[in-house]
């Protein structure tokens, strides 16, 4: 639909063209500069020999009281006062002699590097309106303004009354978007021109230096576009800057713009908000119009008023949201906190989750989760933007209401998540919180088509304003409704108090993590002392107990023959139970020394060994494939007999054991189990069987320590594992163990 421009164009040229230094001024007035050193007159328009019959040459570099003697005499006390830069400052209306008799002239001045610039322009001859003549206006604007309840309301109103005191056929209130198009949002006419009100006009209409200008020089008038520009004369090769000036010339594509607009005469007035440029109040005309200083003034004046109450109005709406969002957020907060993991208060509340943003959908995502709630891209697709954003957005907040622009896969949901706000709760481990909006489909009405014709001139090919300005419409698709700044603040406030909830939690976990390394070490140097200590008193128990059943047992009664061998056995059982406690408690602070380990070898030279140890027992032995893994040998070694030891003895009461030993692997680990069909147990005590000391079987039953299951938790969790159980009384057992595959399995 759209004609393309030649790739040989050059698409920013009229952002690059020099209009701060144009070397000529509109020809309703009169320009000197001034050396601010010594008064001197540096430049002077060409004009000055027509209107006053002075030759601007033999002006140069003459002193102004000398080479002006009528104008110095008039306003040189004005010119004492500092010019600040940035602003044109009126002095007051001067009569001076000219070729066609006295006239009236504006003084006006500004600065220009080290110059000042002295601009006189003609006093219109129409009737000059008075500030007496404007004050009704300008008061009734201001006592209306807080009956505009909206801003569209607001920008009408001064529509209307700066159309009221300058008499434009059209006067428009034209608003920037974050990409510099601009939009009719309100206007005012008595029909000799066409609406324009709704109708979009492409940034490149007025380029980047151009509006720049405009922030710094509030209000420009272009009384005749069919004017002949009046070259300023000097003899310094650098160019004047007219930023500030009021009567600077215009670029000529500008001229040819408003000429094709039908619009001869032209004024605008810039509505800054904090400072920047937040649209204009464009004025135009039929014919050629000068509208007095006077007016201007006015106008200018109730523009401030205007973006005063704009930014309050602004401002206003923002707290209300604020207001309104920061509700939402303590709710949040406080769904948080009643969780101990933050992230359920919020997965449990999706409705305030995506009503903080505004949004259709959200979720949640780290390295392991992803919670999606509301209308979202599926799964792989959330967990592929995650990415992206992992690799290319690690900012704290992150929004854009054109996600496809910037991230192409985008484009095969944008129904769900054309627009995405996203906050990244960790900067160590990726973790995001995400906001959809889906897509909004628009049709834009253009004042004329926006692309910018090619011609030929002189054998080259120019860029030219549009000629015709009827509407063209296009549909503009991809795109949600954009952010706005309460929302993007709100979020970013979740995410400080996340990040305050994360860091205090982790503060909370080192310290009580410090204290249960104290107290483990405390508790393992206390066992080693224990069992270190009374392993030699148990010894000899044992010892003497034997010595005293050897040598004296033919003396004994059969009642102390019977006390013997319970003390023999009793210290030998304390004795046993000390020597595995000692081990236990030896466990956490030996270094591993991993290295590869054939788990088959392994489990048959313990399986050879039992075999041995129930002689006469019929034990079925069924077992499967077992993988070589890197590990500690000794320890590991402790892991498969403390399990194949548990199932003879607990199958010893089957006329048959049977035994099974094998392997799998599932989700990046190597799982090894060990089932037999003995008494089992009740799932319900599955929590205390892998701790210290506990037992499922009384010590009449099956012979034991309770400390087997304890070694075997933590041998397999120091080598980043884990260990799990299942079973039913009389059924049988399974035991589990799972170790990273990236361990070293072959």
């Amino acid at each position: 639909m759209n004609q393309r421009v030649p790739q040989e164009i050059d698409l920013t040229a009229c952002d690059r063209e020099p209009i701060h230094i144009p070397g000529s001024i509109q020809p309703h007035g009169i320009l000197f500069a001034l050396s601010r050193t010594d008064m001197t007159l540096t430049h002077v328009s060409a004009n000055a020999a027509s209107v006053l019959g002075l030759e601007p040459l033999s002006l140069l570099k003459r002193p102004f009281r000398e080479a002006l003697p009528e104008i110095a005499a008039l306003i040189e006390a004005d010119l004492e006062e500092p010019v600040s830069l940035g602003m044109a400052r009126f002095l007051r209306t001067i009569t001076l002699n000219t070729t066609a008799g006295k006239a009236a002239f504006d003084a006006i001045a500004s600065r220009s590097d080290g110059h000042v610039v002295l601009e006189l322009e003609a006093v219109s001859s129409d009737k000059v309106s008075s500030i007496d003549a404007l004050y009704p206006t300008l008061r009734r604007f201001v006592e209306e303004l807080h009956g505009a309840s909206t801003i569209d309301r607001l920008c009408q109103m001064a529509a209307k009354d700066i159309r009221r005191m300058t008499g434009f056929d059209r006067v428009l209130v034209y608003r920037f978007d974050e990409s510099w198009n601009g939009t009719v949002i309100a206007e005012d006419g008595n029909g000799k021109l066409p609406s324009y009100l709704d109708l979009r006009f492409p940034a490149s209409d007025i380029p980047a230096q151009a509006r720049e200008l405009y922030r710094r020089n509030r209000l420009r008038i272009i009384p005749d576009a069919d004017y002949a520009p009046v070259p300023i004369q000097s003899h310094d090769p650098a160019p004047l800057d007219l930023s500030d000036s009021v009567l600077r010339s215009v670029s000529p594509v500008h001229l040819e713009y408003m000429r094709n607009m039908g619009t001869p005469a032209s004024m605008s007035i810039s509505i800054l908000r904090d400072g920047a440029l937040w649209g204009l109040i464009s004025c135009h005309n039929s014919t050629p119009r000068r509208v007095p200083l006077p007016v201007r003034n006015a106008c200018d004046f109730l523009t401030q008023i205007f973006s005063l109450q704009l930014e309050a109005k602004e401002n206003t709406a923002l707290a209300e949201a604020r207001v309104r969002l920061r509700s939402v957020q303590a709710r949040l907060l406080a769904y948080m906190a009643g969780e101990s993991f933050f992230i359920d208060g919020l997965v449990s509340h999706p409705d305030d989750l995506m009503l903080l943003a505004g949004a259709q959908g959200a979720a949640i995502v780290t390295d392991e989760y992803c919670w999606r709630m509301g209308d979202t891209p599926s799964e792989n697709d959330v967990k592929a933007l995650y990415a992206w954003l992992s690799e290319h957005h690690q900012e704290d907040v992150f929004a854009t209401d054109r996600l496809a622009e910037l991230w192409p896969e985008a484009e095969r949901y944008a129904d769900k998540a054309s627009g995405l706000l996203s906050i990244s709760i960790s900067k160590m481990r990726s973790s995001y919180i995400l906001w959809f909006r889906p897509e909004i489909i628009e049709t834009v009405k253009w004042g004329g088509n926006p692309e910018k014709p090619v011609r030929e001139e002189a054998g080259t090919l120019r860029l030219h304003p549009r000629r015709s300005f009827e509407i063209w419409k296009e549909t503009v698709r991809g795109h949600s409704a954009a952010w706005d700044r309460s929302e993007i603040e709100a979020v970013k406030e979740l995410r400080n108090a996340i990040v305050g909830i994360v860091l205090r939690r982790a503060e909370e976990l080192a310290a009580l993590t410090d204290e249960l390394r104290r107290s483990n070490k405390e508790l393992e140097a206390f066992s080693y002392s224990v069992s270190h200590d009374l392993r030699a008193p148990f010894r000899h128990i044992v010892g003497y107990s034997e010595l005293l059943k050897k040598q004296e047992w033919s003396d004994l009664s059969e009642r102390g023959k019977r006390y013997i061998d319970t003390i023999i056995e009793s210290a030998y059982t304390a004795g046993t139970l000390v020597d595995n406690l000692l081990r236990f408690s030896q466990m956490g602070r030996t270094a591993l020394k991993p290295r590869p380990v054939n788990t088959a070898e392994l489990v048959e030279e313990i399986r050879q060994r039992l075999t041995m140890q129930t002689e006469g027992r019929r034990i079925e032995w069924n077992i499967g494939s077992l993988p070589t893994i890197t590990a500690d040998p000794v320890l590991i070694r402790l892991v498969f007999e403390n399990l194949l030891d548990n199932a003879v003895k607990y199958s010893r009461t089957r006329d048959t054991s049977r035994i099974e030993v094998s392997s799998y692997r599932e989700n990046g680990e190597i799982v090894f189990f060990v089932r037999d069909n003995g008494v089992g147990f009740d799932m319900k005590y599955v929590d205390k069987l892998f701790g210290v000391f506990q037992r499922l079987h009384r010590m009449e039953e099956f012979e034991g320590t309770g400390i087997g299951l304890a070694n075997v938790r933590r041998i397999v969790e120091r080598h980043g594992g884990r260990s799990w159980a299942q079973g039913q009384p009389d059924k049988g057992a399974t035991f589990y163990i799972a170790l990273p595959e990236n361990e070293g399995a072959a």
